[in-house]
């Protein structure tokens, strides 16, 4: 069993049909199209379209395809690699994965990736219907961070790449000693962008902190230099948490630059769960 109701969490069936999944209480959720699974009831949602837009969708599309955080995506993968034992079938879940753009860097940069299962959950319906027709052979759903519609003690491995989650619910979808693999930004990150900004800027921790019942592993500093096209910058800035404090001032100063070197500062985090708390 994989996925649970999300309105009785009871455990959900794949219909010998093929096209719909439900649960002994008769609730049906119909695959879509593009092959994903909509987990997220109109009674758990915020807004007619929570999560990212499309207009924020499509500008982290341009940003990402572009390749400026490659690197930090083919280190993911590095630790993903060093943590594989052999034979073992990973299960992987990518926690808030948007479009899939993670998911699809470990699916090439892994050298073990014949070994992984990967699965994307997002709020956002936009993305998550994008993400399975870019890759097809993962699983993809639209639900929420804080109730996932996972069974218990699924997966190995959970990815959280600035993605909010719920501690519990962490806890809860990975395997007794499962690992969570998370990226927080470092203190320097995006310093240059936020000049433009805020009048005072403060660094972020170098270390991230945990949730608990998880013991750190592995720490990891990725930094790099970037110097975007003026469009791609935009992008980058629609991206982040800061973009609303941007006036109509601030937005076409930053697009007139001619050239701007942006630093990126990533913490990788790979914890261990140990423990219920």
């Amino acid at each position: 069993m994989l996925y649970i109701c999300p309105v009785c969490r009871g455990s959900l069936q794949l219909h010998q049909s093929g096209k719909s999944y439900n649960c002994r209480n008769r609730h049906s959720f119909d695959l879509a199209k593009e092959g994903y699974l909509n987990l997220l009831p109109v009674q758990h949602k915020h807004s007619k379209e929570p999560g990212d837009s499309k207009p924020m969708m499509l500008a982290r599309r341009e940003f990402l395809e572009a390749g400026y955080y490659e690197p930090m995506a083919k280190a993911l993968a590095m630790i993903i690699d060093a943590n594989i034992t052999e034979g073992q079938n990973l299960q992987l879940l990518d926690l808030g994965c948007g479009e899939g753009y993670y998911s699809r860097k470990i699916a090439c940069s892994c050298k073990h990736n014949e070994q992984i299962s990967l699965h994307g959950i997002d709020i956002a319906k936009f993305a998550i219907a994008a993400a399975a027709k870019k890759q097809p052979e993962a699983r993809f759903v639209v639900g929420s961070s804080n109730r996932l519609p996972y069974a218990d003690q699924y997966f190995d491995l959970v990815l959280r790449v600035f993605a909010p989650s719920d501690e519990n619910e962490l806890k809860r979808v990975l395997k007794p000693s499962g690992h969570l693999l998370a990226v927080t930004p470092g203190p320097r990150h995006l310093w240059q962008l936020k000049e433009f900004i805020y009048a005072e800027i403060m660094e972020h921790a170098l270390e991230s902190s945990l949730p608990r019942g998880f013991e750190r592993l592995v720490a990891e500093r990725i930094s790099y230099k970037i110097t975007p096209e003026p469009r791609q910058r935009m992008a980058l800035l629609q991206m982040t948490p800061f973009a609303w404090r941007a006036n109509e001032s601030v937005l076409q100063t930053l697009k007139n630059v001619a050239e701007l070197e942006i630093e990126t500062d990533f913490i990788l985090t790979l914890s261990v769960k140990t423990a219920d708390v």
